[in-house]
C-alpha cells in the first residue's frame, strides 16, 4: 500500500482544529504522513526580530496542532501515523501554500474554511484550485452554534467564483443535529384489567325503621 501524504493547513482559529479532528476521525489510514503546515504572512518591513517571533510563534502552533494528532487514539499505536511539522515564510493569498504542498506531493489538502481562507482568494486567480494544488482539496466547514449538541457530518461539493467545480474539490460542513419534539406515546386506559381484582362492597340500606310506641 503506497504512503499516503496528507497536509493540514495550521492556522490560529478554532475551524483549523476541527479539521485536523475531521481528518483523524475519517481520513487517516494505515501508515500515512500528516504533514502539518504553517505559512505566516511576510512584511516588507520587519526585523529580524519580529521574523523570529513569528516562526517561532508558528511552530508552537503547529506543536499545539501535533498534540492533538499524538492524543488521538490509535494514530500511533495502530494506524502507525507519521506527524512532521513544516513552518514557513509565504504571502497570505495561497501561493506558497500551493508550492509547499506541491513540494511535499500530497494527495490531499485539508483546510479549515473561514471567512479570510486563502481558498476564496485562490479561487479567484485559478479556474481550478485542485488542479493549482495538483491534489485533492477537502475544506471543512465549522459548524452552526445551536443549542444541541449532537454533531452530524454532510459532505458535498462547492462551486466558488471562477472554479470548476468537481470530485477533486469538496466541502465537507459539520452541521448540528436538531431532533423534533415527540410526544409520548398514549397508553389506553383498561377499564377493567382484571376482573378478580374488583372488590365488591356491600352498600348500606337507607331504609328507615320506623319504631311503634304503644
Amino acid at each position: 500500500m503506497d504512503v499516503r501524504k496528507i497536509v493540514v493547513i495550521v492556522e490560529d482559529v478554532e475551524v483549523s482544529r476541527t479539521a485536523l479532528q475531521w481528518a483523524l476521525h475519517n481520513l487517516l489510514r494505515y501508515g500515512d504522513l500528516v504533514t502539518l503546515l504553517h505559512v505566516f504572512p511576510n512584511f516588507r518591513s520587519r526585523s529580524t526580530k519580529k521574523l523570529r517571533h513569528l516562526r517561532l510563534k508558528g511552530f508552537q502552533l503547529a506543536l499545539s496542532f501535533q498534540d492533538l494528532c499524538n492524543n488521538f487514539p490509535n494514530v500511533v499505536d495502530l494506524l502507525q501515523t507519521k506527524t512532521e511539522i513544516v513552518v514557513t515564510e509565504g504571502d497570505q493569498d495561497g501561493g506558497k501554500i500551493a508550492d509547499m504542498v506541491r513540494q511535499i506531493g500530497a494527495s490531499t489538502l485539508v483546510v479549515g474554511l473561514h471567512d479570510h481562507s486563502f481558498i476564496y482568494k485562490m479561487a479567484m486567480s485559478h479556474n481550478s484550485i485542485a488542479s493549482n494544488l495538483n491534489c485533492k482539496v477537502l475544506a471543512i466547514k465549522q459548524p452552526t452554534p445551536l443549542t444541541t449538541t449532537t454533531i452530524t457530518r454532510k459532505r458535498s461539493t462547492i462551486s466558488l467564483p471562477n472554479s470548476s467545480t468537481n470530485m477533486d474539490f469538496s466541502q465537507i460542513e459539520i452541521a448540528a443535529l436538531s431532533f423534533p419534539e415527540v410526544d409520548p406515546p398514549r397508553i389506553p386506559y383498561q377499564v377493567c384489567p382484571d376482573p378478580h381484582a374488583i372488590i365488591w362492597r356491600k352498600r348500606r340500606s337507607r331504609t328507615r325503621r320506623w319504631i311503634r310506641r304503644d
